[in-house]
């Protein structure tokens, strides 16, 4: 579970790298830190770092909710905000514009399709919209972080209880 959640974590970051959302990029930061704290805490025996862990689950999963919002354009959120960027920079989520099964986003000079039918070309399409990619990841964050976040409570219990037993 630790490994699954490292792995997407780090695969986060390097997109939110790509993509320069800054603010993403310092969650993501300290998120990967906590998960090391965390796995410490577990195997030095150490609850206080479990418990840090625990707290910061609860984070991470609103700030993954959050995120899911501002893509799907709820609560008054827009994908189109600068929020993420820290209003630093003018780029977005790097998968808007290499997503998968995306055509050439170059529009053609006349922006007609046809010269006989004029069909004015607005955008080319994706297999798979740049915001649905960013919602799967951070609905696969929350899945993790809900396991992490059972297991971490399993954990601290099972510690209090081998406490509790030798006093």
């Amino acid at each position: 579970e630790v490994c699954c959640m490292s792995i997407t974590s780090v695969e986060r970051q390097v997109f939110d790298f790509l993509g320069y959302q800054w603010a993403p990029i310092l969650v993501n930061f300290l998120h990967v830190i906590v998960v090391i704290l965390g796995l410490f805490g577990t195997v030095q025996y150490k609850p206080r770092y479990i418990v840090l862990y625990i707290v910061w689950m609860v984070f991470w999963v609103t700030w993954n909710v959050f995120i899911c919002c501002l893509y799907l354009d709820l609560g008054g959120l827009s994908k189109d905000s600068n929020y993420l960027s820290l209003g630093l920079s003018s780029y977005r989520s790097w998968w808007k514009d290499n997503g998968p099964g995306c055509e050439n986003r170059n529009l053609p000079t006349t922006r007609w399709q046809h010269l006989e039918s004029p069909a004015l070309v607005s955008e080319l399409g994706c297999v798979l919209e740049y915001q649905y990619i960013e919602v799967m990841h951070s609905a696969l964050q929350v899945f993790f972080s809900a396991l992490g976040f059972v297991f971490a409570c399993y954990v601290v219990n099972i510690f209090n209880e081998e406490e509790d037993a030798c006093l």
